[in-house]
């Protein structure tokens, strides 16, 4: 995992996390983490799963149509590559 120092944090901010992070019961260097990874989100929050689930809708697939693809799967293992 990658490393990351913040310098010339003021002492109220230092203190401010500090007590944040007691109240959630974390570390305060968890808090910031927890904090950094909230500020990165995305404001829809879409995930993977939702988004499939919302294309199954919009393409209005069936169990039929799940059942035909899976009648068309491979039951034979992948060939790995080569890199000769």
């Amino acid at each position: 995992m990658a490393r990351m120092t913040i310098r010339n944090i003021s002492d109220p901010l230092h203190r401010a996390l500090k007590a944040r992070a007691a109240a959630n019961g974390r570390s305060a260097e968890a808090e910031v983490r927890w904090i950094l990874g909230e500020a990165v989100k995305r404001p829809d929050g879409l995930r993977m799963g939702e988004a499939l689930h919302a294309l199954g809708r919009e393409l209005a697939i069936s169990d039929a149509d799940v059942d035909a693809i899976e009648a068309q799967r491979s039951t034979q293992a992948a060939e790995p590559p080569r890199f000769e």
